[in-house]
């Protein structure tokens, strides 16, 4: 039984190794319930990482659960598990002491609302099972055998895209990630919505095991994407692709040569991550073959709850006006905005 719920010190690395350890060998575990993580976003954004423990009478850890202190003007303020993540929520047991620890702190710090991105709901807390659909299946074992897993329409693109002249590169250095970097900001103005700090990417790359595999064109990159590693599991993350990409189908390339990197990183199951429901995303990743999955979602606050999604119509217009910025107004204001969304 626990005996009490503390927040973590994050700045002792014994501790963080310590979290760490229980991360790694607890069922439902992601990347995201990472100290790095937590710790990536606080450096990376500034906004206030808190992680919560369960321990039992021996000092044992029970159960944890990784918060964000969210803080915006345009967005108002949150404690969300986790910032910046598709994923968080209570791991382990505890499920309703953590719960009630996050509520406590949040009301302490002037957090109207927690919000809970995967785990179990916690009694009473309003769930949304909804909104978000995930992406997940076992790698295949070699990458003859991965072509003839995808559907036979996404097949076909797959082999256009290895009969082009594309060039495939990895890895995290600088240049690397900014190169990522500057196709990601077009590719997420060209979808209406601000890019985050490129500081966030640098500090998600130096504090996990994380890379960039970019496609090239005549030795321009055309499309990109920051994937995380952890336990076996590739998470591409963070992908977009220039205009050019499409006639490309660069993106085709670009996962399906991702798949065979992961797998000789010794990765045999390959998350797409999450999408909203009836959306193009959702529709991309099904016609690779991945059987959507829902995703739980928990929230509890004082009065209205935050509301950040950009479908939501209260944002169309703010949507169709950022599709319209130069790309250099886009990137220079859309880290300001985003920062704020978790």
């Amino acid at each position: 039984m626990p005996v009490g719920v503390r927040e973590a010190d994050l700045r002792d690395p014994a501790e963080c190794a310590r979290i760490a350890a229980f991360v790694a060998v607890t069922d439902g575990a992601t990347p995201f319930h990472l100290p790095q993580w937590s710790r990536a976003v606080q450096e990376g954004c500034g906004q206030r990482a808190h992680y919560l423990l369960s321990e039992d009478a021996s000092g044992a850890i029970l159960g944890v659960l990784p918060l964000t202190e969210m803080r915006s003007l345009l967005f108002g303020r949150a404690l969300v598990s986790t910032g910046f993540g598709v994923d968080g929520g209570v791991l382990g047991a505890s499920i309703e002491p953590l719960a009630a620890g996050a509520w406590n702190l949040a009301l302490r710090l002037g957090c109207p609302s927690v919000e809970l991105r995967g785990g179990a709901a916690p009694d009473g807390w309003t769930s949304d099972e909804t909104s978000y659909l995930g992406f997940a299946r076992d790698l295949a074992v070699d990458e003859a055998a991965e072509l003839l897993a995808i559907p036979r329409k996404q097949r076909a693109e797959v082999r256009r895209s290895l009969g082009l002249d594309l060039e495939i590169v990895t890895g995290n250095d600088r240049a690397l990630l900014d190169e990522h970097y500057r196709i990601y900001a077009e590719s997420v103005r060209n979808l209406g919505t601000p890019v985050f700090p490129a500081k966030l990417f640098r500090c998600v790359a130096s504090m996990m095991d994380a890379d960039v595999l970019t496609v090239r064109h005549q030795g321009v990159a055309v499309a990109s994407v920051l994937s995380l590693y952890f336990n076996g599991t590739v998470y591409p993350y963070w992908g977009g692709g220039t205009d050019a990409a499409r006639a490309l189908r660069a993106n085709d390339r670009m996962y399906f040569a991702l798949m065979a990197h992961a797998r000789a990183k010794g990765c045999t199951r390959f998350d797409f991550g999450r999408s909203k429901t009836d959306t193009g995303a959702a529709a991309f990743k099904k016609n690779w073959g991945f059987t959507p999955e829902p995703r739980l979602y928990a929230k509890r606050s004082v009065g209205p709850a935050r509301e950040v999604n950009p479908l939501n119509p209260k944002y169309a217009l703010m949507v169709r006006t950022w599709k319209r910025l130069p790309l250099w107004a886009a990137t220079a204001a859309g880290p300001w905005i985003s920062r704020g969304l978790g």
